[in-house]
Formats: C-alpha cells, structure tokens, sequence
C-alpha cells in the first residue's frame, strides 16, 4: 500500500545527498541535471523539509545558462562497474535537454504548492519565463520539440524529438501557463505552444524516433502520454491497457524496457502516476506496494531488480528514485497541497470524460 512508504526515511535521503550549494546529485558520486534535482525538491517540499526545498530551488536556477536553459549531465552516458554494480560518474557527457530545462515549471510550481507559499512564484517568474522561452525556441514547425540544444553548424531538423520528453513537456507547459495566470502574466504564446505540442503528440507520430532508434520499448514512452495529460481519459485508459502485460511484471513491477528482465522503481512510481491521471487507483497503490523489497533500510530505494538473477541492479539509491517514490505516494494519498498537481490536466485543451471500460480485473482492479 502506499501508505508503507517511509516519507520521511525518502526525504532523509535526498537531504543526505544535497551538497553544500543545495544541488543534489543523482548518487553521492555525482551526475546532476535539471529534470532529477526536480524530482528531489519537490519530494523535498511535499515531506515539509521547507529550507531544503528553498535551497535546492535556488541552486537550480542559479545554475541556469543566461538564455534560459540548463545544461547537465547525460546519466545515460555514465558506464557501470560490473563487479561493484556501481555508477562510476567521472566525466560524462552533458548537453542542454530542452526536456530536462522546462520541467523547472513542473518543480516550480509542485514545490510551492506543497510548502503553501505559492506568493513566492514571483520571485522566480523572469528566471522560469527565459526556460520557457529557451524550451519554446527549439519547438519545429510541426509542433514538437527537439530534445535538445543544436551544436555549432547542427540544424534543429537534423535532431530527434522523443515520446517521453515531449509529453513531459506538455506538462511542463501547463505548470508554467498556471504560474503565469497566477500572477497575472499573458499566456497566450505558451498556449499556442502547448496545443501544438499536443497535437503533435497526439496526431503526427511520425515526428518522433524519426532518425532511426524506435523507443518504445521503453516504459516512458508508453505511460508518459498518459501520465502528462495529453490523451483524453478513455484514450489514456486504452493506451495503458494495451501494452500493460508487456511492461508491467505481476508482483514485481514495471519493467524499464520490455524486453529486458528488469523492473525499476521510478519508473514503476510514475506508472502509478499514470494509473491515477486516468482513474485506476487501485492499480496505482499495487503497483507501490510491489515495490516494498526495494526500499532500503537506511533510506531511499533501490533503483532496479534484475529478476532473471534476483539482484537489485544497479546498486545505487538515486536521489530522483526516492522523490519519485514521494511524488506517487502524495498523489494517492493526497499527503500536501496540490498532490493533484501532476495527474490532473489544469488546462485542458478538450472536454477529459470520467467513466467508461478500465484496465481488466487480471490487470489489478
């Protein structure tokens, strides 16, 4: 159940791996970036831990180029010591992920909401309207959006546009078109934006995995759709339906790639997520409870269970996998204010119905 999640060992954490300059890096030997410090603040802000969330919010957007992105580390990149089942950080690759830079709206607002200081969005309104703005420049005439920054003499047409970060990114739209209405700012170019993301998403798959490597069978872009509100909610409910027994391994959890004999625990956590935006509690609150052997003694949870060997796999606790953790746990148990936040579509573009044919009853509910 979700309520077994030890909020409070999760937050214990993250703080333990915040560094002096309130960034908080994947493991304690390093790889940062913009989306999973996110993860953490808003775990942060949601178990009440106020000067920490502070902190990290204000290493965050210090740590912002002057054009309004961010640039971090590609974790994707970071080779494993095979005997330890280690990370071993060094010197990875980086880039500036147009992803990884809007969802500052998502942890802007998220982190506000659950400390109940929402007047202090103002505060960091010029610094989130440059990430938009950045995010917003890579955006094609097809509506979606290059995943990351061109290098010298790159054309933005020759980059890819990926399932997940886009999706993720409409959701970053919507918390930061929320944040400009609350303080009374024009938000009409955002909306724009946003509305031809979704229609993109929705409509011109084509625009994705369009240089060779078909991501779908990766988690993310199965349930991320589903999750960030892009789909109407009998749409969303279908779409999990229909690759649920590739993905999702019975009393185990959701595997990161279908193919593999791995299950991992954020990517479970925000499957949960997924499950509630479109109704299935039930589901939700299995899922998390399939993920108790993860859960560390000293904290955190472990990132992944090789179930083939019956190892956890890597053997790191990742600061974002714990905030993950936290982030479905409120979203179910409605722990804070605004748990609502990342399941619930505040600008919708059409009419989401309730009701109708869910997941069947071999499917958790």
């Amino acid at each position: 159940m979700a309520r077994q999640i030890d909020i409070a060992a999760c937050a214990d954490h993250i703080e333990r791996l915040q560094r002096p300059d309130g960034s908080i890096p994947w493991v304690e030997a390093g790889i940062w970036d913009a989306w999973n410090h996110g993860e953490s603040v808003m775990a942060l802000a949601i178990a009440g831990r106020g000067a920490a969330a502070r902190k990290a919010l204000d290493a965050l957007f210090e740590r912002q180029d002057e054009d309004g992105g961010w640039r971090g580390d590609l974790g994707a990149s970071v080779p494993l010591d095979d005997a330890n089942r280690r990370l071993v950080p060094g010197t990875p690759e980086t880039a500036r992920d147009t992803n990884f830079s809007g969802y500052a709206a998502v942890t802007l607002l998220r982190s506000m909401l659950a400390l109940d200081t929402p007047a202090e969005l103002s505060r960091y309104w010029p610094q989130l309207r440059r990430a938009i703005n950045w995010v917003l420049s890579h955006q094609t005439r097809h509506g979606d959006i290059v995943w990351r920054a061109p290098d010298t003499g790159e054309t933005m047409e020759a980059l890819d546009s990926l399932r997940a970060g886009n999706a993720s990114l409409y959701k970053a739209l919507e918390c930061a078109i929320q944040i400009a209405r609350m303080l009374g700012h024009d938000d009409r170019e955002w909306m724009q934006a946003r509305q031809r993301l979704g229609a993109a998403l929705r409509e011109n798959d084509a625009r994705f995995d369009r240089t060779g490597i078909d991501r779908r069978r990766y988690a993310m872009d199965w349930y991320y759709p589903v999750l960030a509100g892009v789909l109407p909610i009998e749409t969303g409910r279908a779409r999990l339906y229909a690759r649920w027994t590739d993905f999702v391994e019975p009393g185990l959890g959701c595997r990161c790639v279908a193919d593999e004999p791995w299950v991992t625990a954020a990517e479970t956590a925000e499957l949960a997520l997924a499950c509630m935006a479109v109704g299935k509690t039930s589901q939700a609150t299995s899922l998390l409870a399939d993920l108790a052997p993860l859960a560390a003694k000293d904290g955190g949870y472990w990132m992944g269970w090789q179930f083939e060997e019956g190892v956890i796999w890597p053997y790191e606790r990742p600061s974002w996998t714990a905030g993950a953790m936290v982030l479905a746990a409120d979203a179910i148990q409605g722990l804070s204010k605004g748990s609502t936040l990342l399941i619930r579509n505040a600008v919708p573009e059409f009419a989401l119905k309730r009701g109708g044919a869910g997941l069947p009853a071999s499917r958790r509910d």
